[in-house]
């Protein structure tokens, strides 16, 4: 490197273009011109050169640079407004936790500065010449696009290839372009540009898709179990960095993907006898999460961490101290992380899996799915959404649903998987069937179930939220109670009202938050009292 910058008589490394660097040399090179740019250029200075950096205003995000080139936009007005707007969320309270967010406006107005170079009047570098009619007919062009699979007009792909305009490809930049210019309208920007409130309002808003991953099938889930398929998974981790055991973590607990990845080395632990494993479910706020896992799984990790732990010896010829420990990842990067601290990527982890799921000849699968395949079989198998959105981290019961997915067969099964007494009986919710001599309960079978729910309908007639099997009623009699079924003995519930009765309960405990004004002191001793059911 040193010698390639004499040749060229350069007088600093800020001089020096990527492009004509070998690839060696070009790591280094950009490595330290990120460095560089953060003691040559001050805020301001960036703002007229094009760029921005997000460590100017104290944040960094992991495993990523905070360098965002905004030179792609050749409109000078527009890539200021751009730049204010980054600044602006990069000094909010709620930044992004991600570079992602910021390299998504990023590149809508890449693809909206192409657009008004070629088709609006000037090139679009005078912003008090463009009117409603240039929006539109940018918004056309880019459903256009999307309906034909026709490339993007600036956006181009990480292999320089030009990005194809996909349904979610079009509504990032709706959406993006839309909260830019609102910004603008916001902030009165768009007063000292000149630019014409038609032309922000024009833009449309394209909304928030959310498809729910379906679960795995079960002969994906098969392929994805079987322990010839999981050798081969090693051989795209030629240096054991952990991908199996990370793929079988996901596959048996249903975590997020980042949640296993960002394992400490000391998430193992034994307690009463049980394996537990330790993780942060920092999507929901969760910190020190615990969860039962297999043994089989729970002896994998242990192996993991006696590996991790010899690979510190073996650099640092040493082992770990208690404070050392407590940082490490348990599967740590290889990549400028000599203690161990940080973590493997996703996209190091995406880009094996991906490439193994491509030789099993599987249809498009993804590690997430593995969460929603653990929820409907955790539903299948009787458990509530109050039990799936605890143990999976969902925020509630709602969130919890949507990574449920059953057909009617299945949810049957789950209805007529118990019947129990009523809340009139000597023992209410006690299973009327399925136990032994000793007392304890077995699950009943799907064929002890529906023998049961044909005898009930033999000798039962339906009530409100469940059967009365008094058999005078049954026969057509009228009822000596006054149907007063709840508080009654004879009265059964099936597995339908018994979920429905407890989501009822749930919903009475769970706090309601009231937002409405306060009345005037005066009123506040004669407003009503609302008890409780």
């Amino acid at each position: 490197m040193v010698n390639f910058c004499r040749q060229r008589d350069l007088g600093s490394l800020t001089e020096l273009g990527l492009d004509d660097c070998i690839h060696h040399t070009r790591l280094m090179v950009r490595e330290m011109q990120n460095a560089l740019r953060l003691v040559y250029y001050t805020p301001a200075e960036t703002r007229a050169a094009g760029f921005i950096e997000a460590e100017h205003f104290g944040v960094r995000f992991p495993q990523r640079l905070g360098h965002l080139e905004l030179t792609g936009v050749s409109q000078r007005w527009l890539r200021e407004l751009l730049w204010d707007y980054l600044a602006d969320a990069l000094r909010s309270p709620k930044r992004p936790r991600s570079k992602s967010p910021l390299d998504q406006v990023r590149r809508a107005c890449l693809e909206l500065s192409a657009f008004l170079e070629v088709d609006a009047p000037a090139g679009g570098h005078d912003p008090t010449l463009l009117r409603e009619e240039h929006m539109r007919r940018f918004v056309a062009d880019q459903q256009h696009r999307e309906r034909h699979s026709l490339p993007a007009l600036a956006v181009k792909r990480a292999d320089g290839k030009p990005s194809a305009v996909t349904e979610v490809a079009r509504r990032l930049l709706f959406n993006n372009t839309r909260r830019l210019l609102r910004w603008a309208l916001e902030s009165g920007e768009d007063q000292r540009l000149g630019l014409d409130r038609a032309f922000i309002t024009a833009m449309p808003a394209a909304g928030i898709q959310r498809r729910a991953r379906s679960p795995f099938s079960d002969q994906a889930a098969r392929a994805l179990a079987d322990e010839a398929n999981l050798r081969q998974l090693e051989t795209y981790d030629p240096v054991d960095q952990g991908m199996r055991d990370i793929w079988e973590t996901i596959l048996l607990t249903g975590r997020r993907c980042g949640e296993v990845l960002k394992l400490r080395l000391g998430c193992l632990g034994r307690y009463g006898g049980l394996a537990m494993l330790w993780h942060d479910q920092t999507k929901v706020g969760n910190y020190d999460q615990a969860i039962r896992i297999p043994e089989r799984l729970y002896e994998r990790l242990v192996e993991r961490q006696r590996k991790t732990v010899a690979r510190f010896e073996a650099r640092h010829g040493h082992s770990p101290a208690t404070q050392e420990r407590a940082r490490m990842a348990l599967f740590p990067s290889r990549m400028r992380n000599p203690n161990g601290e940080a973590a493997v990527s996703y996209a190091w982890f995406h880009r094996g899996f991906g490439q193994w799921i491509e030789q099993l000849d599987l249809p498009h699968v993804v590690p997430h799915q593995a969460g929603h395949t653990l929820a409907t079989n955790l539903l299948r198998h009787g458990a509530t959404l109050s039990h799936i959105h605890r143990y999976l981290g969902q925020v509630s019961d709602p969130m919890a649903e949507h990574y449920v997915h059953l057909s009617h067969s299945d949810l049957e099964d789950v209805l007529n998987h118990v019947w129990v007494a009523g809340p009139g009986a000597p023992n209410p919710g006690a299973l009327l069937s399925g136990t032994t001599t000793s007392g304890a309960i077995t699950p009943m079978t799907r064929e002890q179930a529906l023998a049961l729910a044909v005898d009930l309908s033999r000798r039962s007639t339906p009530a409100e939220g469940g059967f009365c099997t008094f058999q005078p009623v049954v026969d057509g009699g009228a009822c000596p109670w006054n149907l007063d079924c709840h508080n009654c003995d004879k009265f059964v519930l099936s597995g339908a009202d018994l979920l429905y009765w407890r989501r009822k309960r749930d919903r009475r405990a769970r706090p309601r938050r009231r937002h409405r004004r306060l009345p005037a002191p005066g009123l506040r001793a004669h407003r009503p009292r609302h008890r409780r059911p």
